[in-house]
């Protein structure tokens, strides 16, 4: 079988296998992950990434290589979840921009949108690490060029390219030694390889549904920033939108032929629905009124206890995400719709969503995103503690990010399964102690993981220990934990909050 081209139509199939196959594997692109905590979410941004374009795709009639490559583009970009969908959708991006204004495409114009793609994927990562999804996608282009110059046919193309991103693939654990320890190939490279297959799968005429169909979103609880109704509500704690509705069918039952006119208005953000022209949430962004402040916050947490911490310290919009769940660019810029703010500083309190907060910063047009690169929760809390309204854009930025350097963050989880990282054997159920660079602590009992993690944790210049317990563990425990912190370290304070978030039954912080 030889074939010279790739039309719209052949490539649009081939795009929508690709994603179909990634939706297929993606559980086990997740167990990939290297650190065995219950987190794993490579495959599911990745696949959460593609699918998104591919809605836009599967939306098209008879599209030429325009409107294929705008779909393309655009649905990744604004659906890119986590790091590796983020570097998927930049590789997706510099790969349409090569092929748009072309009817059809041979093999030097593929090896020429390789070559693009990995470029445009290198610059949007500040410190690109070797051993990941850009190797593949490096050792994938360099292949595309070789190609090019020894043959005319696609179909044999294809083959060279991805025998040789599967090498590269394979090559990775050695040049990562946490994947080698962990005996795991990179994951993102894996899901890079899993859309390139699938696509070859639709080139050679292989039998696939090409159906796009969403992937499952994580499930979390719409974010609430602020609720307007004609009743005064006092809470402690915002309302989940599933606590609202119920609230607004009971008082419409209570007021069934007493009121005549019952009004309730509530402000959540409910799922994405993307296309390929514009991307727009069931929610429409609020018209304000009001005079735009200067400056306004939108931050990511889950857990009621953290949700209200953040909202407190005064931020403006809560987006639920965080280990598990990654929100997308598009969830980002449909949070800042919702701020009335000239300029909206953004803490992604994840190292996994920095990427996509900075890339919604690129794309939003009327307000100006500054992006705190936060990596943790605490490091988001002390970003809010240290701004002063009273200063400027720029001095807010640079003392936020300066301060978020001097917090040290521990994380507390479960293994869910057998290996070893950093010389330390760990078994599946064992409790182990994260910190900033890597695991600190590892126990089949959690209070001895807690407290190893902790001694590992403080230093001379140590002054505040923060706890912040979460599923696993309740107040009476994380209380008991404290006491005994303090008493081995008298000179510290000691403060412990309800944090409410999920995989980490304690998050702790020193500083």
């Amino acid at each position: 079988m030889e074939i010279q081209t790739i039309d719209a139509s052949l490539l649009s199939k081939m795009f929508l296998s690709g994603a179909k196959n990634l939706e297929s594997k993606k559980e086990w692109i997740n167990e990939l992950n290297v650190f065995p905590v219950p987190d794993g979410d490579t495959g599911t941004n990745m696949t959460m990434t593609i699918m998104s374009a591919a809605n836009a795709v599967a939306d098209l009639d008879n599209p030429d290589m325009k409107t294929l490559s705008k779909a393309i583009s655009s649905g990744s970009l604004r659906g890119a979840r986590g790091n590796s969908g983020v570097i998927l959708s930049q590789l997706f991006r510099g790969f349409t921009k090569v092929i748009s204004s072309h009817d059809e495409v041979d093999v030097q114009l593929l090896s020429e949108a390789f070559e693009k793609a990995v470029q445009t994927a290198y610059k949007a990562v500040m410190q690109p690490k070797e051993g990941t999804i850009l190797t593949v996608a490096r050792g994938a282009a360099d292949k595309a060029q070789e190609m090019a110059s020894k043959t005319n046919d696609v179909v044999e193309f294809a083959e060279a390219v991805i025998a040789e991103a599967e090498a590269v693939l394979a090559k990775t654990p050695d040049m990562l030694p946490v994947l080698k320890q962990a005996g795991v190939v990179d994951s993102g490279g894996q899901g890079l390889v899993t859309v390139l297959k699938g696509g070859y799968d639709a080139l050679i005429g292989k039998e696939v549904d090409y159906a796009a169909e969403a992937a499952e979103a994580p499930k979390a609880q719409p974010a609430i920033s602020k609720y307007s109704v004609e009743f005064v509500i006092e809470s402690e704690k915002p309302l989940a939108s599933y606590q609202i509705k119920e609230l607004k069918a009971k008082l419409e039952k209570l007021a069934a032929g007493k009121v005549s006119d019952l009004t309730i208005t509530e402000t959540t953000s409910d799922e994405v629905i993307y296309t390929s022209e514009k991307q727009d949430s069931k929610e429409e962004a609020p018209k304000f009124t009001e005079p735009a402040k200067e400056m306004g916050f939108v931050s990511i947490a889950t857990g009621e206890g953290l949700t209200s911490i953040f909202t407190e310290l005064g931020c403006d919009y809560m987006i639920p995400g965080g280990q598990t769940m990654n929100p997308s660019t598009d969830d980002i810029l449909s949070a800042v719709a919702h701020v009335n703010a000239k300029t909206i500083f953004v803490l992604p309190n994840n190292k996994n969503i920095i990427l996509a907060a900075n890339q919604a910063a690129a794309i939003c047009e009327d307000k100006k995103l500054i992006v705190i690169p936060t990596k943790t929760i605490p490091q988001g809390i002390t970003a809010l503690i240290s701004f002063a309204a009273d200063a400027s854009v720029e001095e807010n930025e640079a003392a936020m990010t300066e301060e978020i350097s001097n917090v040290k963050t521990g994380q507390v989880t479960y293994a869910v399964r057998d290996t070893v990282i950093d010389d330390k054997d760990i078994r599946k159920d064992d409790w182990m102690g994260m910190g900033d660079s890597g695991l600190l602590s590892v126990n089949a009992d959690i209070s001895v993981a807690f407290k190893e993690m902790v001694d590992e944790m403080v230093s001379e210049e140590s002054s505040v220990v923060s706890i912040y317990w979460g599923e696993g563990s309740d107040q009476e425990k994380a209380e008991a934990l404290g006491a005994e912190i303090q008493e081995k370290y008298p000179d510290l304070e000691v403060e412990i909050s309800e944090g409410g978030q999920a995989v980490y039954a304690y998050i702790v912080s020193v500083e």
